[in-house]
């Protein structure tokens, strides 16, 4: 194990996304903040908020996707802090829409070297997803303007919302690539996908999110199956929707289906659950209920249709001694061992993930050795002493690079000194 780089000074660059919606980004960056923090290092934060955006006026709100490329003033202001403080790294996350790629000039302005973490596909997609109309979509990757993702209005169904974030992709694209000395993928999967649309290999090192531990494990059983996250038809949903309904027309599990969150498609959710028993929608948990339910699950289940970059909600089961069941794509193939810390589906069909419900559920001896294997991948794989260990080589590169000593070694996290192992898939949530 390498040992770890003490009295660090990092400065965490994120602009949060609104609080309307759950969001995995910011509780990641927020957890690593306390993870730095708690293991000595100084750490300071530069924010915007997108909630502010509604208190603006509105020649204000009007002005913002003039400020997607490019936001002149957070450069200044960036720059100057940075002088003032020089931290040794900065740690750059969301930078949409408030921040714009120009805090990238800013550290430059100043001298401090950048870690960016790359938590979609906004170096290549508009929106960040890689999808359009619930399919994989490769048509802007590689191309020096996106200019496919205007024309099908990619972004909020919108051509005009989606300008901005295409101007933004094609002038800073070159400024991201020299301006930043680690880019870190959250999976093998998504750094493939870079890779091939022309981001420069020796930058690019595979860090998947750590999870905090719960503090209590499964016990048991478990009481239900478990979706935990946004209602929206890119994670699944309608898909897990029409999966039940084949399970429950051949007389069900034996355990309830709980779909907690929010999202666009809370109403034909709730009106879905309505009057059933074996359906509960209990809308959007806070973290300790989130904890409570996943402990007292049979399985999570993530069927999601975008590929996601890493899998989050797969990681937080793993943690709790919980399998997952879910879709066999992305970021999930090198979280999910099929058939040993839980079950992967084909993606997109009803018919494979009741299987795999059906099967999950069966046989609780199984599936609670299921759980005691993805316990123990977690604490190989994610655990908090494993993501502080690769976030502190992250740096530890980027200093050595800043400094002329090259790329340096690869972090931990590289799943091999083959930049293009892994499997090949695509992303996470994208813009919101």
């Amino acid at each position: 194990m390498t040992a770890p780089m003490q009295g660090l000074h990092v400065l965490v660059v994120h602009n949060r996304y609104s609080s309307a919606q759950p969001s995995g980004e910011n509780r990641v960056v927020d957890q690593e903040v306390e993870l730095l923090r708690a293991a000595g290092h100084r750490v300071g934060t530069f924010e915007r908020r997108s909630d502010d955006i509604a208190a603006r006026s509105l020649p204000a709100k009007a002005a913002v996707p003039l400020l997607v490329p490019w936001n002149p003033a957070v450069r200044t202001e960036l720059a100057a802090r940075l002088r003032a403080e020089r931290p040794d790294v900065v740690h750059l996350h969301n930078v949409f829409p408030l921040l714009s790629p120009s805090v990238v000039a800013a550290c430059a302005d100043a001298g401090v070297p950048a870690v960016a973490t790359l938590h979609n596909y906004a170096q290549i997609c508009p929106p960040g997803t890689l999808q359009r109309d619930g399919r994989l979509c490769t048509e802007c990757v590689g191309r020096a303007a996106p200019l496919p993702a205007v024309r099908h209005g990619c972004y909020r169904g919108s051509r005009l919302a989606t300008l901005p974030l295409a101007v933004g992709l094609t002038v800073n694209r070159r400024r991201w690539w020299s301006g930043v000395e680690r880019f870190l993928c959250i999976s093998a999967a998504q750094r493939d996908i870079l890779l091939d649309a022309g981001l420069p290999a020796g930058r690019l090192a595979v860090k998947h999110n750590f999870v905090p531990d719960p503090g209590a494990l499964r016990t048991g059983a478990g009481e239900h199956l478990l979706f935990l996250g946004r209602l929206a038809e890119a994670k699944g949903v309608a898909l897990l929707m029409a999966a039940w309904d084949r399970i429950a027309a051949d007389g069900g599990v034996g355990v309830p289906l709980v779909l907690a969150g929010s999202g666009p498609l809370e109403r034909e959710v709730s009106a879905w659950a309505a009057g059933r028993d074996d359906v509960r929608h209990v809308g959007l948990y806070d973290p300790e209920q989130c904890r409570r339910a996943v402990a007292r699950a049979v399985a999570v289940v993530a069927p999601s249709l975008a590929m996601e970059t890493f899998g989050l909600v797969a990681a937080e089961a793993m943690a709790a001694g919980v399998p997952t069941v879910a879709a066999g794509h992305g970021g999930f193939v090198e979280l999910v061992e099929d058939g040993v810390t839980g079950l992967l589906h084909r993606p997109g069909e009803p018919a494979s993930l009741a299987a795999c419900l059906r099967r999950i559920t069966a046989d609780p001896a199984r599936n609670q050795e299921m759980g005691r294997a993805a316990r123990r991948r977690y604490e190989r794989g994610f655990s908090p002493a494993v993501g502080l260990e690769r976030l502190v080589d992250a740096y530890r590169t980027a200093l050595a690079a800043r400094s002329g000593g090259g790329d340096g070694p690869p972090p931990t996290g590289d799943t091999s000194t083959d930049p293009r192992r892994g499997t090949r898939a695509g992303g996470d949530g994208g813009r919101r």
